[in-house]
């Protein structure tokens, strides 16, 4: 039941929905999380519990209301439980990509002035303690995890569950003083600071207040009907602000269930486990999930492969219609049915999506054959618009208006209006307080009313109010004859085709279009194992002949899919190269949220761009690479660059 509107007066800040949701919710899960193979469950009774001693335990350290406590691992509830206990104290939570590197979190603790470090593990202390001489406010670190940890001086260091019981030890002293803290926040209170993904430059530190927080997940949650019964799997970076709306902001208010994977590694084995009910993923899970499929059907037998793909070119007729309640007929529902029975209900439940009820990507833009592919199924996947500093919503997609042509409406509470130029503006409660100590940016990113300028370039449709994202709005351009130039278009059809991990288009300003490929490794290692093709590395796979002719053809696929669309028509590839090296968030080429960071690119593989523009039939190239464990080296690599076959767009073969 949701809360009434008296009773949703009161409810300001993340610690005030844990006190309404262990009135309400007690006994109810409100953490899982799978260890040593067995699924352990916390009421929301008991997670309080757990929070206020965190939250003593931090008062005896001597915490400040104003702190930034940094919060480094993966997704477990005593992440997320310190993170409640931070904000019980009045201090700032600044949850962090576990996967960073150290020179990542020390911009961040130095930025933030950190003074505590809540880390999961020991690699976590490590990568703290690497850096520690650059960090003038860091005073001390408390650890989850005690493996390897017996050795380490701990004048600096406390395990969390020392500190807990610590705090327990001091609650009767610390009482009123953290029940004083809490009776001082307010909706106005900072909740959390998120540091955007840095696509352009250095992150920035996003400052949520309580208020942007509260209403943002009120509104989503009311919007798409999310129920105290609702179960999601938490999985994604703890430092995206998506993970932190979805596994705090909506589930304190709405009083679900977050389920935590044992690991990345046991991830989907754990996703079929739990059923989720809610879920979201950005298009490279769901691209990758589709990729697996598809190698399976390959190393089936020719009569499965046959029954799948013959249920499935009936899925892509009707499944979409059926699951907006369209009228199909009684023959095609039948047959659908019978597709469920033996290919779509086995398949959904292979992928753990059997129970979704309410399904979203977002992040960047989703190949719209993957994304009907998801719906043909009858998963109610949808898609929706949203960044870090509007508390993720901007847009979603109502239930029967759901198209992968457009990122849906105005979420509640949103207004949306287009520049002269095309960018997108928005205004909402969610909208963020500031960039930390960035007066500038702030400035110009949203204005004295309140609009804040999203950096993509799009159109709002007559009549249906929905919106449509051509490409970020700094890589929209022009080829040199005039005509509009939009990468992620053609990337993410590229992107559609199992072989092709990630794409990377060149053109603005250039009289043609040229790319970037990477091939999937799974799936293109598993085509050279069936055909008993021997390869020792990426490098050289990537640049075997078979290889290089199945992704010309997918390129040509793609320039024949674009030349239907007179506006992008000028976008087809004429030339393409296969990287001999996969683009890595270590190396700086993608940010942590596997965001390509198209200029660093540009600027690192210059040799190959104008290979592919001078007419080089091969170039050679040497790059460096970062490996595992933070040491620098380089590869060299002689590649191919092939022609691609380019199309008349439809509108002049038609003059």
């Amino acid at each position: 039941m949701a809360p009434t509107s008296t009773a949703a007066a009161q409810l300001e800040t993340i610690p005030q929905l844990l006190e309404r949701n262990v009135a309400r919710y007690g006994t109810k899960a409100a953490y899982r999380e799978k260890e040593f193979g067995i699924w352990q469950s916390w009421t929301w009774s008991q997670a309080a519990q757990e929070i206020d001693a965190l939250a003593f335990g931090l008062l005896k350290l001597g915490v400040n209301e104003g702190d930034h406590i940094a919060i480094i691992g993966r997704n477990r509830p005593y992440m997320y439980w310190a993170m409640v206990a931070a904000q019980k104290c009045g201090a700032v939570p600044v949850p962090l990509y576990q996967d960073a590197v150290a020179e990542e979190i020390a911009y961040v603790l130095d930025h933030c002035g950190a003074r505590f470090v809540i880390a999961q593990d020991q690699e976590q202390v490590d990568k703290v303690f690497e850096v520690q001489d650059k960090l003038n406010n860091l005073e001390h670190m408390i650890y989850l995890d005690p493996r390897g940890m017996r050795k380490y001086d701990h004048s600096k260091l406390t395990r969390y569950q020392k500190l807990q019981e610590q705090g327990l030890a001091a609650k009767a002293e610390l009482g009123a003083e953290l029940d004083a803290r809490m009776d001082h926040q307010n909706a106005d209170t900072t909740c959390v600071m998120l540091y955007t993904s840095g696509t352009t430059g250095r992150p920035k530190g996003v400052v949520l207040s309580n208020r942007n927080v509260v209403e943002t997940s009120k509104n989503s949650s009311e919007f798409d009907d999310l129920k105290p019964g609702d179960e999601i799997l938490a999985y994604l970076p703890m430092a995206w602000v998506g993970d932190f709306i979805f596994s705090i902001g909506q589930a304190y208010w709405t009083g679900f269930c977050v389920n935590c994977p044992e690991s990345p590694d046991t991830m989907h084995s754990d996703l079929r486990e739990i059923g989720p009910t809610y879920y979201f993923a950005p298009p490279r899970v769901f691209e990758t999930q589709l990729t697996n499929v598809m190698i399976r059907m390959e190393d089936a037998g020719r009569f499965k492969q046959w029954l799948f793909h013959h249920f499935m070119a009936h899925a892509k007729k009707v499944g979409p219609d059926l699951l907006d309640g369209k009228s199909v007929s009684f023959g095609d529902k039948l047959k659908y049915k019978l597709g469920d029975l033996l290919v779509f209900g086995p398949l959904k439940n292979t992928l753990g999506f059997s129970r979704v009820r309410v399904g979203y990507t977002a992040g960047e833009a989703i190949g719209p054959e993957i994304f009907d592919f998801y719906r043909s199924l009858g998963i109610n996947l949808k898609q929706l618009y949203g960044q870090t500093e509007a508390c993720v919503f901007i847009t979603q997609q109502p239930d029967g208006e759901v198209r992968s042509d457009t990122v849906g409406v105005a979420s509640p509470g949103v207004e949306l209006k287009i520049a002269e130029n095309g960018e997108v503006f928005y205004r909402s409660p969610g909208v963020f307080v500031e960039y930390f100590k960035n007066a500038e940016s702030t400035a110009d990113t949203k204005d004295k009313e309140g609009w804040v300028a999203t950096g993509d370039a799009g159109f709002i449709e007559d009549g249906s109010g929905h919106l449509r994202i051509i490409d970020r709005a700094k890589d929209v351009g022009k080829m040199a004859d005039g005509a509009l130039f939009a990468p992620k278009y053609v990337e993410n059809k590229l992107k559609f085709f199992p072989n092709v991990l990630e794409a990377v288009v060149f053109g603005n300003g250039r009289d043609r279009c040229a790319a970037f490929i990477n091939i999937d490794l799974t799936a293109v290692g598993n085509w050279a194992e069936r055909n008993n093709i021997a390869y020792s590395s990426y490098q050289e796979l990537a640049g075997h002949p078979q290889v290089l002719a199945t992704i010309q053809a997918h390129v040509e696929e793609v320039n024949a899919s674009v030349a239907q669309d007179p506006m992008l028509a000028g976008c087809q590839i004429h030339r393409f190269l296969v990287l001999h090296k996969q683009l890595d968030a270590d190396d700086g080429e993608l940010t942590r949220t596997l965001k390509v960071r198209r200029r660093i690119i540009e600027e690192k593989y210059a040799d190959l761009i104008n290979a592919l523009y001078d007419g080089s039939e091969h170039v050679s190239t040497e790059t460096e690479v970062t490996y595992e464990d933070g040491r620098k080296g380089a590869i060299k690599a002689t590649l191919e660059l092939r022609d691609a076959k380019v199309f008349s767009p439809v509108k002049m073969a038609a003059e």
